[in-house]
């Protein structure tokens, strides 16, 4: 839906297995950020930025939301996905958007409990880990970071997707308007 678009993802930099930690009752901590290479994640995304030097420049007023898609093809969009990005400090002055889905207790686990996860969760491990972390996690967002916009992530995807691109339209037109007056 949008061009120039690439997406990078959190888990593509989790440790192996081997140097993850292990808590007193067995359980491989990977809900924390001591599980992921997050040096090498903020390094491969300024390579991206380095390595995109698309432009905001628009000729036109777009008439809708499909034309000022169209009018906003040399700005490049980089999406980073992830659990834990908004917790590590030297992203967070990278993020034009922040989005964070939020979920009560019982649709995450079982949404946890129909993925497969390689190693995979030992019994009890979304109760005595994944679920802790989420909320330790989330709480430290919600008091040490601004600008987030938390979505309900028991919508539809088309309505959460909807939101979301809207949101992204916004900030090409800024981009845009921004670019028209420099």
């Amino acid at each position: 839906m949008l061009p120039n678009c690439d997406i990078m993802s959190q888990d593509d930099f989790f440790k192996p297995e081997s140097e993850v930690e292990t808590d007193e009752r067995g359980f491989k901590l990977y809900d924390v950020l001591d599980a992921l290479y997050m040096d090498e994640m903020v390094k491969s995304i300024h390579n991206w930025m380095n390595s995109h030097t698309c432009s905001a420049i628009v000729t036109e007023e777009p008439q809708n939301t499909r034309d000022s898609v169209k009018n906003t093809e040399d700005v490049c969009i980089l999406i980073v996905e992830g659990f834990l990005l908004y917790n590590y400090e030297p992203l967070n002055e990278l993020w034009n958007r922040r989005y964070f889905l939020t979920l009560p207790y019982g649709e995450c686990k079982r949404r946890r409990s129909t993925r497969v996860y390689q190693p995979a969760d030992t019994p009890g491990y979304f109760d005595g880990h994944v679920w802790p972390m989420y909320l330790k996690y989330k709480n430290e967002l919600e008091e040490n970071t601004s600008n987030i916009v938390y979505l309900d992530g028991t919508k539809p995807q088309e309505e959460l997707l909807s939101c979301v691109y809207s949101d992204i339209i916004q900030e090409l037109q800024m981009l845009r308007e921004g670019s028209l007056k420099a």
